[in-house]
């Protein structure tokens, strides 16, 4: 990899203006088989990669509608199907759903975006956040009843977990992907696993931790082989990448996690993060990501890294 420079424009936003699509208000011949919040650079023509957000247990997808902006300033298309408003321990349909929406995007996508705008899907990316983040994992590793028609070029973890641990019992939500040893997943992609440091802390010391241990980011960078990255936001929690404000159930749910003192810093390093991670595997440009690696306090956040190259 190339030498890096200390560089920190990731964490800003990028040159492109942004516009948000809910495809539920859009009136589209071929709807995607999921409500749809896609973000966009807008204003400007040209081609650009594709990334697929899965959404956290219980959430909205427009409780992500600032990272999703912060993302497609730097000239990211960002997809995020709305999966569910209510489920169970079993996310076998989120899943599939996920990979129905993917396949989607071949068909559908082009006639939601800007006209002057195109996709990509060569350059696909797959993300998720929480439960979202595990099904993510789970898409990439085959666990979907539908066959997938298109190929991931990545995969980004935003905290993910496979389920909850009550007093002395962890219940892991189906299907699971955290049974085999270190270095089991065979993604054949680059990986990148973002972890609060606060996510195993449990609010008020009675709540459920939100990102209970032997359940979260650290089980599933253990069980990425290379290339694979893991960043650590020490004083940042589970919830901590939303939005500021959300609705009633939003508040609910964020109120359930440990947090740390404001969101809009870890947000803007979630965001952050990922462009350099997309930078280098995409662009061929690793210099924000080395420079993260070797200079960790140009982060808005305290953290931690590791790589596994």
């Amino acid at each position: 990899m190339a030498a890096s420079t200390t560089t920190s424009d990731v964490f800003l936003s990028g040159k492109y203006k942004t516009v948000l699509i809910d495809t539920s208000s859009s009136g589209l011949a071929n709807p995607p088989p999921k409500p749809l919040l896609i973000g966009s650079p807008a204003e400007v023509a040209g081609e650009f990669p594709v990334m697929v957000l899965l959404h956290g247990y219980l959430m909205e997808n427009s409780f992500y509608s600032q990272l999703i902006q912060h993302i497609s300033s730097h000239g990211y298309i960002m997809v995020a199907p709305q999966l569910y408003k209510c489920a169970g321990c079993d996310s076998t349909d989120d899943i599939n759903a996920a990979a129905e929406t993917t396949n989607w995007l071949s068909q559908g996508l082009a006639a939601a975006l800007p006209p002057q705008v195109s996709a990509n899907l060569a350059k696909l990316v797959l993300a998720g956040h929480s439960r979202g983040g595990k099904d993510a994992f789970a898409l990439a590793l085959g666990k979907s009843w539908t066959p997938l028609t298109l190929s991931f070029s990545a995969l980004l973890g935003i905290d993910p977990v496979e389920g909850l641990a009550l007093c002395c019992c962890k219940f892991q939500t189906k299907p699971p992907v955290l049974t085999e040893g270190p270095q089991s997943f065979d993604l054949n992609m680059p990986v990148m696993v973002v972890g609060s440091g606060l996510g195993e802390d449990k609010k008020y010391n009675v709540l459920p931790a939100c990102a209970p241990k032997g359940l979260n980011h650290v089980k599933f960078y253990e069980k990425c082989r290379s290339p694979a990255w893991h960043f650590v936001a020490k004083d940042y929690g589970h919830m901590d990448m939303v939005d500021d404000v959300t609705n009633g159930r939003g508040v609910v749910l964020t109120c359930t996690c440990e947090s740390g003192s404001s969101r809009e810093p870890m947000r803007r390093f979630v965001g952050g993060a990922a462009v350099a991670f997309l930078r280098a595997y995409l662009g061929g440009d690793d210099r924000d990501l080395m420079a993260l690696q070797d200079t960790p306090d140009i982060a808005p956040v305290q953290i931690t890294v590791e790589a596994r190259l």
